[in-house]
């Protein structure tokens, strides 16, 4: 999989994963979908996607043919990710992950510091996606399309890094990183650290009542014993684009 800078060429390519991709994921009738890739699209919007030196038009492409693209915009210190669409045939394959790790070296690249994503609410997949990657649900938007207003999440990146401390039953200090969980039953487990490094795994952290929980069996499951919040066996993979 090769990507790269978005060329004239690709711009039916474009248009067509566009509209694959709204069709899948979107609850949006056929004449939306027609109306919002004639607007978003269309020759001028694509000249100013590639000419505008603060915008940024991404393709992947496999054995040359496009399968996915991402449109990004650079404003001051802030970035945002407008758009991440993958051909359905495509998806779970990687091909978003790699899109959105290449906007990210663009933008930071450009002197971005905080990565912000914008996807509609209706669009599950697209929400954990964000999620998946330590991304914080911060606003909500309005976003008109064919005339109906439809409610759009803003996703950002978090501003702390770092590992938190917090004491254990016995009273030892081990560090929760909450960049890091997997999905539970009733809320997240975040992975616990003997270390600040995070070279020590110690447990997991239950955010649904907030205490340590480091029990597994031998399929994986974590089970909170305050609270019953259970890991799956297995974790979701986040490169489901």
């Amino acid at each position: 999989m090769n990507v790269r800078t978005a060329e004239r060429g690709d711009r039916p390519a474009i248009r067509d994963v566009a509209r694959r991709s709204l069709q899948a994921s979107y609850s949006l009738s056929p004449e939306a979908i027609t109306g919002a890739v004639a607007e978003w699209y269309d020759e001028a919007a694509l000249d100013e996607a590639t000419t505008d030196d603060d915008r940024y038009l991404l393709v992947a492409e496999r054995e040359g043919q496009v399968v996915g693209f991402a449109e990004s915009e650079l404003s001051g210190e802030d970035a945002t990710l407008l758009w991440l669409h993958v051909d359905p045939a495509y998806r779970g394959e990687g091909v978003g992950t790699a899109l959105f790790e290449a906007t990210r070296e663009r933008l930071e690249a450009a002197g971005a510091d905080r990565m912000i994503g914008r996807v509609l609410a209706d669009n599950v997949d697209g929400n954990g996606f964000y999620e998946a990657q330590g991304f914080e649900r911060v606003d909500e938007a309005d976003l008109e399309i064919a005339g109906r207003h439809h409610v759009e999440n803003v996703w950002a990146e978090s501003g702390d890094d770092g590992l938190q401390p917090i004491k254990s039953a016995d009273g030892e200090t081990v560090y929760v990183d909450e960049t890091d969980w997997d999905d539970g039953s009733a809320a997240k487990f975040y992975t616990v650290y003997r270390d600040e490094d995070g070279a020590d795994h110690y447990g997991y952290f239950c955010s649904n009542c907030n205490r340590l929980a480091n029990a597994m069996d031998a399929m994986g499951r974590i089970e909170c014993d305050s609270c019953g919040n259970a890991r799956k066996p297995t974790r979701w993979d986040a490169a489901y684009l």
